[in-house]
């Protein structure tokens, strides 16, 4: 990793299922469009809560990918 430049960004995954679920989505939807994810920092999770039930899990994460030259 010597002489390496990483940008890192933020990313936030939704789903219905888990927490564990949104942060595969959102690195996975990242991932079609991003190259070279290296790293992923989950930094906050939340969920939507809707007439006293959970609807939605997300997982808010830092993601570092490397610069290509």
């Amino acid at each position: 990793m010597a002489n390496s430049v990483y940008k890192i960004i933020e990313l936030v995954g939704s789903s219905d299922v888990s927490w564990e679920d949104a942060a595969k989505t959102a690195i996975e939807t990242a991932g079609d469009s991003l190259q070279d994810l290296r790293i992923a920092e989950v930094t906050k999770l939340d969920l939507v809560i809707t007439n006293g039930k959970v609807t939605s899990y997300r997982t808010r994460l830092n993601v570092s990918f490397k610069y290509q030259k």
